[in-house]
């Protein structure tokens, strides 16, 4: 993170998809403009199923999308890059924004740090988490943090924009299995292979109350936050910026998936 103080905002009560990831977008538009400082945010989210960019151009986008929808979430398209991924109430998402006045120059160092220390977090609650690719994952990335190099416990991306990065991570805590099932159909919809013995949860390490996961990753940034509420400002950004990344219901070109 920034050397400066960050402000802290936990939330707990899901918004629907889209506007929570244009909540992230907007985020980093206003860090970026200098109207606010660094944000770390934790929130809980409704089960969503949130799509990269490219994603969007693959052929099978629309029967990914439908089969999100089949398993109970909701797609949508994400600020950050990287392929799809799945989370839900049993999850936790991690949104670190920060000011840069040269963004690209240190989004390597901005996934080394946040993969350490997501990593370390965890393993104050029992998890043996390592930092590295693991072969066959979803939305595969160097700085995954799994449990025992095996399964992918966290995947972080990054939105970068002139004088800001928005860095998401999003935790899998608890129901690993239905975090398996959407991706499964969703990734064959896209046609990215991957191996679905790599997804899961914390919970099928072993058995950690989401609360307990939230209260190690803020004591994993403690001595650089102050509590905070988004403000008027931001909540305004995202009602317009939520529109895209909406994902419209369009029936697949063969009619499934």
């Amino acid at each position: 993170m920034a050397a400066m103080r960050s402000l802290l905002v936990r939330e707990s009560a899901p918004r629907p998809p889209a506007l929570e990831v244009a909540i992230s977008h907007a985020l980093v538009e206003r860090v970026s403009a200098g109207a606010v400082g660094p944000v770390l945010r934790i929130y809980r989210p409704a089960p969503t199923l949130a799509f990269g960019r490219l994603d969007r151009l693959r052929p099978g986008f629309a029967a990914a999308a439908a089969a999100a929808r089949e398993h109970g979430f909701e797609p949508v398209v994400r600020a950050p890059g990287g392929h799809a991924v799945a989370y839900h109430e049993g999850c936790l998402v991690v949104d670190e924004v920060v000011p840069e006045r040269d963004p690209i120059a240190g989004m390597q160092e901005r996934f080394a740090r946040s993969g350490e220390r997501l990593a370390a977090a965890l393993r104050t609650v029992g998890i043996d988490a390592r930092v590295g690719r693991i072969a066959g994952e979803f939305c595969p990335g160097d700085f995954t943090v799994s449990a025992g190099g095996r399964v992918k416990l966290v995947g972080t991306a990054q939105r970068v924009i002139r004088h800001g990065s928005l860095l998401a991570a999003s935790i899998a805590v608890t129901d690993g299995d239905a975090l398996r099932a959407v991706l499964t159909d969703v990734y064959e919809a896209l046609e990215l292979d991957w191996d679905p013995a790599t997804a899961g949860a914390i919970e099928d390490e072993l058995p950690v109350a989401v609360d307990a996961v939230e209260d190690a990753v803020v004591r994993a940034y403690e001595s650089e936050l102050a509590p905070a509420s988004l403000d008027s400002e931001t909540l305004a950004l995202a009602a317009r910026l939520e529109v895209q990344h909406l994902v419209p219901e369009v029936a697949p070109a063969n009619g499934g998936h």
